[in-house]
């Protein structure tokens, strides 16, 4: 039961018994969702509460209870706006509900692997949702089997019976979009690979490399550049990409921040986007809608991942009915950075930096 003192002006426990006419125990009871209350009476109670704009306090609630009703969504990603799609999802979910959502952000996945579970101990959490890579981790998906503690991870693709998942196809993204580029008529196409403690990385350069073998065009090495799911490290690889005299008529990179990075590189070097060279990306995340000309993505349904997620990791604490893994579907986005290749010297028309 919470304090009946009306502090600063805030609508108390007891300002809601006296608008509904009510006890402070019949209100706490609503409050606590305990049973046998009057389906009248609870309408009465919640109306007074929203009335009053009166919200009960979740750490007496959680003493009450001897619960947290605190879960936890651990990630390590680079890109700001695929953190910011994964944290609304998750978010969107808890609307409404008891429980409330943690964020942790941790600096890679070997430096919270075996200490992840104690981090959750130690702050109460009654389950986790792991982004990856965090849920790759095997030293990770051990412990918290062991220790019991539930959890759901986000597009793993290691140990896929450990928990409840929810993904996408990240190989036949990546071949759809390399189909794109050969289908505009690009046959020298670079690809900027992710960070490579990602396992989205290599899933994503062998879908690449398998649209480009089914088309009978060989893989140039030459076209392979690192990345780091950075805008910093996007821009490098395109500059290096197009001070090559030999340069591509296409990149695809692996996100849309690099391939932002990529299309500022593009127009340093005297670049036309798409007339000259064509860039794609992959999240459909803001960046992509913000460049100009907008970027031909993969949307990536990050936001619906964090909320399905969410939502199995309630069913799997409640003791709930749940689907183990869950499969969302991708969606190609053509838009003005791509068109078709072009031909003869035009492939290295612009001037130099």
């Amino acid at each position: 039961m919470e304090a009946t003192a009306n502090q600063g002006g805030r609508a108390t426990i007891t300002d809601v018994a006296k608008r509904s006419g009510t006890s402070i125990k019949t209100v706490s009871r609503v409050f606590n969702d305990e049973p046998f209350v009057r389906a009248e009476t609870k309408k009465r109670v919640l109306e007074a509460a929203a009335a009053l704009d009166y919200h009960p306090n979740i750490a007496a609630r959680s003493l009450v209870r001897g619960r947290s009703f605190l879960i936890g969504l651990f990630y390590e990603n680079p890109s700001p706006n695929y953190v910011v799609d994964l944290q609304t999802g998750a978010l969107d979910r808890l609307r409404d509900e008891r429980f409330r959502l943690l964020l942790f952000p941790c600096q890679s996945a070997r430096a919270m692997s075996g200490k992840l579970l104690q981090v959750a101990r130690t702050s109460g959490l009654e389950g986790i949702v792991l982004a990856p890579p965090l849920g790759d981790d095997p030293r990770t998906v051990k412990e918290l089997r062991e220790g019991r503690m539930p959890f759901v991870r986000i597009a793993p693709t290691t140990a896929l019976d450990a928990s409840p998942m929810v993904g996408i196809d990240d190989v036949e993204a990546a071949r759809a979009m390399t189909q794109h580029l050969l289908d505009l008529g690009h046959r020298r196409i670079a690809f900027v690979q992710g960070d490579p403690g990602h396992p989205s990385t290599g899933q994503r350069l062998s879908g690449f490399r398998a649209a480009l073998t089914e088309a009978g065009v060989s893989f140039d090495e030459r076209l392979l550049e690192e990345g780091m799911y950075t805008f910093e490290s996007g821009l490098a690889a395109g500059r290096r990409l197009f001070a090559d005299r030999m340069r591509p008529t296409a990149v695809f990179a692996a996100n849309d921040d690099m391939a932002a990075g990529i299309a500022v590189a593009a127009k340093e070097y005297g670049l036309d986007i798409p007339a000259h060279v064509s860039i794609a990306g992959f999240d459909d995340s803001l960046i992509s809608r913000v460049t100009w000309p907008q970027l031909t993505t993969i949307h990536q349904p990050t936001y619906d991942m964090a909320h399905v997620a969410t939502d199995a990791l309630l069913a799997l604490i409640e003791r709930q009915p749940l689907d183990r893994a869950v499969g969302l579907p991708h969606r190609l986005l053509v838009r003005g950075s791509t068109g078709k290749a072009p031909s003869g010297e035009a492939a290295n028309a612009g001037s130099s930096a």
